[in-house]
């Protein structure tokens, strides 16, 4: 198992979600491998961090003045013992509702993270293990409908080569223990892949890159799908990716 296999699998064993003969292949690795092992180390503690319960944030000030305009005007009255203790009540909702949502937050960006961790680790798999493309084409026609049968929804392909960006492929990959489609593009010497997945909640994602390790990753969600770009080209190319990709499906040449 080669360490790119193994960091893919590293949150699937601390979460214990591993069937017995990959955890015994990811356990043998890390025993040969520090680098793997010092890695194990890091995302063990994190989840150890996660399990006692989410950091002590201040919330954001925006969510104090919709929980704070919410709240009936408060009444001028004589305080009793009563309404003392209402008080104290009403105080430990408002703090309960905002440690939630501050948790909210912390668990969605940590799960975010993960995502855009592995897609990255896909991303570089099939560069190195020459498992790049399964399907093998320039034209929209043959490689979208190559994924029927293969694949819970049906992936947006576009020829974008009058663009700047040749679809060269696809090919069937996993991300995070979930089987995704991958659509490969190539742009110079450069490639992109772009994971399509079908969307875990309802929750909209307007595009948004970010920088992991020198590769860009861009992640949005659209018509019920996640959609992860990675490549090793600028921000500003993979935008203009993303642009023409997304103008595309809107346009519905797919």
């Amino acid at each position: 198992m080669t360490c790119e296999q193994a960091s893919v699998l590293l949150h699937a064993l601390i979460d214990g979600e591993l069937d017995p003969g990959n955890e015994l292949a990811v356990e043998d690795h890390l025993a040969s491998c520090a680098r793997c092992s010092a890695q194990r180390q890091q995302y063990g503690e994190l989840h150890r961090a996660l399990a006692v319960g989410a950091p002590r944030y201040q919330a954001p000030a925006a969510l104090r003045r919709r929980v704070e305009a919410a709240l009936p005007a408060p009444r001028r009255i004589t305080p009793t013992r009563r309404s003392l203790l209402q008080g104290f009540a009403m105080g430990s909702v408002m703090s309960a509702a905002m440690a939630a949502s501050v948790a909210v937050v912390v668990f969605r960006a940590h799960d975010e993270q993960r995502s855009l961790d592995d897609a990255l680790s896909a991303h570089l798999r099939s560069l190195r293990d020459d498992h790049l493309i399964d399907v093998q084409s320039s034209d929209q026609h043959t490689v979208k409908p190559w994924f029927n049968g293969k694949f819970d929804v049906s992936p947006p392909v576009f020829d974008l080569t009058a663009e700047g960006f040749r679809l060269i492929g696809g090919r069937l990959d996993y991300i995070g223990g979930r089987p995704v489609a991958a659509i490969v593009y190539q742009r110079r010497a450069h490639i992109i892949n772009l994971f399509v997945a079908q969307a875990s909640d309802a929750t909209l994602i307007e595009p948004q890159t970010k920088s992991v390790r020198g590769f860009n990753i861009r992640h949005w969600t659209e018509q019920g799908l996640d959609l992860v770009a990675v490549s090793d080209i600028n921000t500003e190319e993979l935008q203009e990716f993303t642009d023409k990709f997304r103008n595309g499906w809107r346009a519905g040449r797919s």
